[in-house]
């Protein structure tokens, strides 16, 4: 995994474009000028509303939120200190997280930078101090060992993954835990990591390291997602190094086909070629190109047509071939179907990007299919490093813990249980987006009043949602509703006076009108059951959807299920209110099915057989 022995500081050096980058951020600091003023992005048509503005009620998303914070908040800042000093030489109190955080892990101190964007993210929710002491003691204790030779980088196979994920921790632990040194400690990482970066974005390949071969020029770092990232830190300090250093790394290699409208997916590592389409959504905004918006959307569309019903995609880990049957093969036995956090992660944020910028509502009903089906059932996070990382979406299926302790899915998990909250809502000048369904509140400015719209609803079990709205003076403005493209007849009612228009499915129906303190919405969002094939290739291997929710076959065991058709599959029937099961057919040859989301130990199947065409 790594080669033995050093790299001399002259060899480090060699990348001669990185000397300038870093001794511009030095002199910068060295000459004390002021942050210059913030650059103005591309503005969008959409904003999501801040982590502050929306509160959770008891769900499970709340509890993936409060489970991964307490996980969080309990690990040992010595423990998580520790690969940093021990890669810098420094004393090293403290036991070992293990697994791939550990010092001889497969990654030393990888999800150390996520941990702090997620609590960063969590403090914003929550103003608790034990949030903030830990955000402060983890940055720190981080900034104690830095040192101008950056030993930590030194025979390391991930600087640009670790930088990376280092960046978004300081600047989000500055936006919003407002942390007085954030932005400093970023600076003297930024200028530490730039020898050991390359002096343009590399392709991920998956290789062994040879004995005895320049370890720098291996490529199993993922430098072409760092653009993101840089470009934040640009937004959010004005420091123009960072801008330079976004466009140096932009991945024109995987860009430029997408944006001209081919498809540059197949092979490639899933989820870190969809978080790198973030980049690419970044610089649109930053840079005012369209070219980089055309790669966004036509990845996320090739992303969409290689997807499960479920939302998720990837199986091993990377992209198939079109029309080659590959993602109904992977059903056999391939049981890493889907990177769930991560993926998860990377989805949402392009979806949000993209929804943002041009208010397709197709965006969020992505959200929402990736979050009921996919991450929201991640078994928890575990004190101990275990981790939920793959959905498996075999005939014989299961879910189960990652072979090793704290990877990668352990540092995205907590930041997307963040996220939640800014994917559910956005605003524009006419009102206020309703998103996701999902029981919360969220409080903001509409119309010239301090707005309250609080959401109830058993979605996406049951197909109602009603809004109120508390207002502190009447306002007019607008509240839209996603009506999701599977929900047919939708409809919805004010104040119990039902609507007569149209409310058309794949859009944002808007309702206008002075709100009031009382106002109500009741919104119904018919479900209907459907069959999706897996591909095209594999016309008869279908999952069941009812709504927004792909249904599991329960198995027994290893016990093989009995031949289906899909009139027994279109005739599932919910077994009853507040019940989170469903049954398919009669008699001894029924099937019981469950959301992924409430599926547990048991064995499932997501895919049948059926035995019609």
């Amino acid at each position: 995994m790594r080669r033995s022995g050093g790299i001399s500081r002259r060899e480090v050096l060699r990348w001669g474009t990185t000397a300038a980058a870093a001794c511009g951020l030095r002199a910068a600091k060295a000459t004390g000028a002021t942050t210059p003023q913030r650059p103005a992005f591309r503005p969008t048509l959409l904003d999501t509303a801040s982590y502050a503005q929306v509160d959770l009620a008891p769900s499970p998303a709340q509890s993936q939120f409060d489970e991964t914070r307490e996980v969080l908040l309990n690990l040992s800042i010595d423990g998580l200190l520790r690969p940093f000093r021990f890669r810098e030489g420094l004393p090293t109190p403290g036991d070992e997280l293990g697994g791939w955080y550990s010092t001889d892990g497969f990654a030393p101190a990888c999800t150390f930078g996520q941990w702090i964007s997620a609590l960063a993210r969590m403090y914003s929710v929550t103003r608790d101090r034990a949030t903030y002491a830990k955000i402060d003691g983890m940055i720190r204790g981080y900034a104690g060992t830095l040192e101008p030779f950056g030993k930590f980088y030194q025979n390391y196979r991930w600087p640009g993954y670790i930088y990376d994920k280092l960046s978004i921790g300081l600047t989000d632990a500055h936006v919003f835990a407002h942390h007085p040194t954030a932005l400093d400690v970023l600076t003297r990482a930024t200028e530490i990591v730039m020898p050991y970066l390359p002096p343009k974005a590399m392709p991920h390949q998956e290789t062994p390291v040879i004995a005895g071969e320049d370890y720098t020029r291996h490529v199993w770092d993922e430098t072409y997602t760092m653009p993101e990232n840089f470009f934040l830190a640009w937004q959010r300090t004005g420091d123009r190094h960072y801008y330079d250093l976004a466009r140096r790394f932009l991945f024109h290699e995987y860009f430029d086909p997408l944006s001209r409208g081919e498809n540059a997916l197949p092979g490639r590592h899933a989820y870190s070629h969809v978080n790198a389409l973030g980049s690419a959504a970044m610089a649109y905004l930053a840079m005012d190109d369209d070219r980089y918006l055309r790669a966004a959307k036509n990845g996320f569309g090739f992303l969409q047509e290689q997807s499960y019903a479920t939302g998720g995609w990837g199986p091993s880990e990377h992209f198939v071939e079109p029309g080659s049957g590959a993602l109904g093969a992977s059903l056999e036995k391939d049981h890493s179907s889907f990177e769930t956090p991560c993926g998860s992660y990377a989805h949402f944020k392009l979806a949000r990007y993209l929804l943002r910028i041009t208010a397709d509502p197709a965006y969020g009903d992505s959200m929402e299919q990736v979050l009921y089906n996919t991450v929201l059932g991640a078994k928890h996070l575990q004190p101990d490093g275990r981790t939920f990382y793959y959905s498996d979406y075999t005939f014989k299926a299961a879910k189960f813990y990652h072979p090793d302790k704290w990877p990668c899915c352990s540092g995205t998990l907590p930041q997307i249980a963040a996220d939640y909250r800014i994917s559910a809502y956005f605003r524009s000048q006419r009102g206020v987006y309703v998103n996701l369904y999902l029981p919360s509140t969220l409080r903001s400015n509409a119309g010239g009043a301090q707005v309250t719209l609080r959401q109830t609803t058993d979605y996406p079990y049951e197909s109602s949602v009603r809004l109120d709205v508390t207002a502190s003076s009447p306002a007019e403005f607008s509240i839209y509703l996603r009506i999701p493209a599977w929900a047919q007849g939708a409809s919805l009612a004010v104040n119990g006076l039902r609507d007569s228009r149209k409310l058309d499915a794949g859009s944002f129906a808007e309702v206008r009108r002075e709100w009031k303190n009382g106002d109500r919405i009741e919104l119904e969002l018919p479900f209907a059951t459907r069959l999706e094939p897996v591909d095209a290739q594999h016309p008869n291997v279908v999952a069941v959807v009812t709504g927004p929710l792909v249904l599991m076959a329960l198995r027994n065991g290893d016990q093989a299920l009995g031949a289906v058709t899909r009139a027994m599959l279109l005739s599932a029937q919910h077994m009853g209110p507040h019940t989170h099961a469903w049954v398919a057919g009669s008699g001894e040859s029924a099937l019981r099915m469950k959301p992924f989301l409430d599926i547990q130990d048991e064995g499932y199947t997501a895919y049948l057989k059926v035995a019609d065409a």
